[in-house]
């Protein structure tokens, strides 16, 4: 069990002044049967009222409108949340784990993670892959899983700003380079396609300063696989890393593919060409340390914010100098 401080900043730099901003968010995570949101605070500069509400799949969503002209929009999500160790995996499964999954299938109860989504469907560089990896029907579903978690990055290459948010499976399967989004995509396709019930899932995953290596996927924003098993239900797997889900990661939004949970989505008007900056802090804390009104209703304090702030600033400022 760990507690995180999660801080992520957002901006949107506009070229010229924009008329109107309409925004929906998915930022605050999840609280379930393995973590609990214990605290959420999301800012928006110019002030907007923020509205809150969730969607069928019980994700948060907050939604905004800025009806003024303005030439910059920033976001400042916070956010406290405990999160729980998953359940340990049995060593397998019966091969007889197959039928169960048709049978679950033909209830049509998870039809939604069964059937092609917009960036998780299957192509014939897909089937492809498949065959090169030799994916298919291991002697029991669990086994299936462990194997196509693993290959996926023994032969992709994860590459940040090789593709983007809105490219297809095929940009990676051709390339050979992707994120952390492409290998989630890839492997829910293939999963889909062998008949087990797979979902995305938007979040962060922490990585110990003190723990850290150059071999080690930086960056906090992170995506990865849920798939469904009779006996398990659903459990985790993080291609990109070639890990199961730990208490590392942290759940904000599950959906069909990306185009379900995206942290930010919205419209403006105005003729400008938008800049988009993301900064993202998460700190472990210990649960000594938490003050009991935080862990009951209480706010983030001032300082943990002005620090994660200054920390995020710092971040911004050494990438734009790493781009130039």
């Amino acid at each position: 069990m760990k507690y995180y401080s999660v801080h992520h900043h957002t901006r949107y730099r506009y070229d010229s002044e924009v008329r109107e901003s309409t925004m929906e968010v998915r930022m605050q995570p999840r609280t379930d049967r393995q973590q609990r949101c214990l605290n959420f605070l999301l800012e928006v500069w110019p002030h907007a009222q923020v509205l809150a509400t969730s969607d069928c799949m019980q994700n948060s969503i907050h939604y905004f409108d800025i009806p003024r002209r303005h030439s910059e929009l920033l976001l400042r999500a916070q956010a406290l949340v405990l999160v729980q160790d998953s359940n340990p995996l049995p060593g397998n499964l019966e091969g007889s784990t197959w039928k169960e999954l048709e049978d679950v299938a033909a209830t049509g109860q998870h039809w939604d993670w069964l059937t092609p989504s917009s960036y998780a469907r299957p192509t014939a560089l897909l089937s492809s892959f498949a065959e090169e990896v030799s994916f298919g029907k291991a002697k029991d579903p669990l086994h299936a899983l462990f194997d196509v978690n693993e290959k996926i990055p023994a032969v992709i290459e994860y590459t940040p700003k090789s593709t983007a948010v809105d490219s297809p499976i095929d940009t990676a399967l051709e390339n050979r380079r992707g994120v952390c989004q492409d290998f989630s995509h890839i492997m829910i396709a293939l999963l889909r396609r062998e008949g087990i019930p797979a979902r995305y899932v938007s979040g962060y995953i922490y990585q110990d300063p003190e723990r850290k290596d150059d071999s080690d996927i930086s960056g906090a924003s992170h995506a990865w696989v849920e798939a469904f098993l009779p006996v398990t239900g659903w459990i985790g797997f993080d291609p990109t890393n070639n890990s199961v889900v730990s208490d590392n990661h942290i759940r904000i939004a599950v959906g069909r593919d990306y185009a379900d949970v995206p942290p930010t989505r919205g419209t403006y008007k105005g003729n400008a060409r938008s800049e988009l900056t993301v900064g993202v802090h998460i700190s472990e804390t210990e649960d000594e340390d938490i003050p009991h009104d935080l862990l009951d209703n209480g706010h983030i304090t001032v300082r943990e914010f002005a620090e994660a702030e200054s920390s995020t600033r710092l971040r911004i400022d050494q990438e734009q100098q790493q781009q130039q």
